[in-house]
């Protein structure tokens, strides 16, 4: 019988609220069947729609069996690469998902609980990105759009599995995005890519997570 590769596991989503490009998907696309740290990467894009993004990670984890998952979603107007921390039970949609869904003040499932913890290490993965001149933050919430329903979900269905690390990145807009909303954030795909593939490097490495307050500079 033929071992498995062992995976790690990168998702993006498509383009949303009139966006033509999401740089989320473009960075799954980029590591995509590279190597990272002995592990394939496996890089998927998952629909922008509270009704399917769910089933969708479900069938990837279940094909895949990776060890690390690091979803990704752009968040307009933030300056750097954003490493979530928590995933609340909450669905309350500013604007409409892909498919004209709009829920408000619903829980992601019903029966959860009000919220996980990334289990990535996610100070050491700071640390990484700042070593590498990349700008990046500890984030505290990952909103209530299908970025927070998708770290949720992952994290509801990752839990009882202590050998697999998984949690949420944002990612600021592209150049050209920026260009069309006067005055927000930016960083280059290539920069983007970087970051994440040192960020799935990290969690493959790293066994204990770095200790320091958050906010602190290093």
């Amino acid at each position: 019988m033929t071992r498995r590769e062992p995976t790690a596991l990168v998702t993006g989503f498509e383009p949303f609220d009139g966006e033509a490009v999401n740089p989320a998907q473009e960075i799954a696309r980029a590591l995509d069947g590279t190597t990272i740290a002995g592990h394939r990467v496996v890089g998927a894009v998952l629909p922008t729609e509270f009704t399917t993004a769910l089933p969708a990670l479900r069938r990837l984890l279940r094909v895949h069996s990776p060890m690390v998952v690091i979803a990704l979603g752009l968040a307009g107007g933030r300056a750097e690469i954003a490493i979530e921390r928590v995933a609340v039970n909450l669905i309350d949609a500013r604007i409409a998902d892909n498919a004209g869904a709009q829920p408000v003040d619903e829980r992601v499932l019903k029966r959860g609980p009000n919220a996980y913890f990334s289990t990535l290490p996610v100070k050491a993965m700071l640390e990484r990105l700042l070593a590498a001149g990349i700008p990046a933050a500890l984030s505290q919430s990952a909103g209530t759009f299908v970025c927070n329903q998708v770290f949720y979900g992952l994290s509801h269905a990752i839990a009882r599995r202590k050998a697999v690390r998984g949690g949420f990145v944002h990612v600021p807009y592209l150049p050209v995005q920026a260009a069309r909303n006067p005055g927000a954030p930016s960083l280059p795909l290539q920069t983007m890519i970087e970051a994440i593939r040192l960020c799935i490097d990290t969690a493959l490495t790293v066994r204990r997570d770095a200790h320091f307050a958050a906010g602190t500079t290093h």
